[in-house]
């Protein structure tokens, strides 16, 4: 009779995993929001930057690759990415909190964790409106609901100047392009399309089918934006936009020179997300 020997890298994770939950077996960690969590790993740039703005750095023990803002944060032990961290450097950590996040990480990888008896909170939020009750809801999970309270009333309070402000502007058409080839747009029930909208501006690409969609130059022609938006990427946007930009030439944003380069900041639910809304809003004064 011959045995298959086990492989090295599955047994060690095998073996650690173990070791952590008899450790929280032992410690009683292991029970739902036991206490106010000391040692938090975050599974989202857009977490890592809500913990940061609640004051609670020195509790984070790790991020994903992902997590660049701010500055601080690539200073944090790595996990890997959003969609595949890695559970055994994540076991190795000793959280007795990951926080999660519904637009981005796998329902998976958080039955896992909670198989191991890790404590876990999944952050719901999706649009700009759900974002205030979601951080108090966060901030009550961490243990530091005043602090989260205060953010999430700021947060309404400037959300409501910029409404309005630009209650009673005219209307104007503008897309806002994520990459320009193939030509990915900021589609419906995005935190873009939702910033277009307080400042008054109509999303070209409201209608679209996806959040992301691929959208066509034929369509964008059509629909003759007077503004265009394009976000920060992984190469400069300007180079890699201006071929595209050529063949849009005779819609109007690029015609009247109303083609803007801004940050990422919109591309995280997060606290920055006041930032970008400014950014865009600063373009229409």
């Amino acid at each position: 009779m011959s045995f298959k020997k086990p492989d090295s890298d599955d047994f060690r994770l095998r073996l650690v995993s173990l070791l952590f939950v008899l450790l929280c077996l032992f410690l009683n960690t292991g029970s739902a929001y036991a206490g106010a969590a000391k040692r938090i790993i975050s599974l989202a740039p857009s977490l890592t930057e809500i913990l940061f703005t609640l004051g609670l750095d020195e509790r984070i023990v790790g991020v994903t690759s992902f997590c660049d803002h701010p500055p601080e944060a690539l200073k944090k032990p790595k996990v890997g990415g959003m969609t595949n961290p890695s559970l055994e450097r994540i076991v190795r950590l000793r959280p007795d909190l990951v926080v999660l996040t519904i637009d981005g990480n796998q329902r998976e990888f958080e039955e896992r964790l909670k198989r191991l008896g890790i404590r876990t909170y999944v952050f719901r939020a999706r649009r700009i409106s759900e974002l205030p009750d979601e951080l108090i809801r966060l901030g009550e999970a961490l243990g530091v609901k005043d602090r989260a309270t205060r953010l999430s009333n700021q947060f309404s309070s400037t959300l409501d100047k910029y409404r309005r402000a630009f209650h009673r502007k005219r209307t104007r058409k503008a897309l806002f392009m994520i990459w320009p080839e193939p030509l990915i747009v900021a589609g419906p029930g995005t935190a873009i399309d939702d910033a277009m909208e307080i400042i008054g501006l109509e999303n070209i690409a409201h209608d679209a089918k996806s959040r992301y969609p691929r959208y066509s130059l034929e369509e964008v022609i059509r629909r003759n934006p007077e503004i265009i938006f394009i976000g920060k990427g992984h190469e400069d946007m300007r180079k890699v936009s201006r071929r595209i930009l050529k063949r849009l030439s005779s819609v109007k944003a690029v015609r009247e020179g109303r083609v803007y380069y801004v940050s990422d900041a919109l591309y995280r639910l997060g606290p920055r997300i006041l930032d970008g809304i400014e950014e865009l809003a600063g373009y229409l004064r």
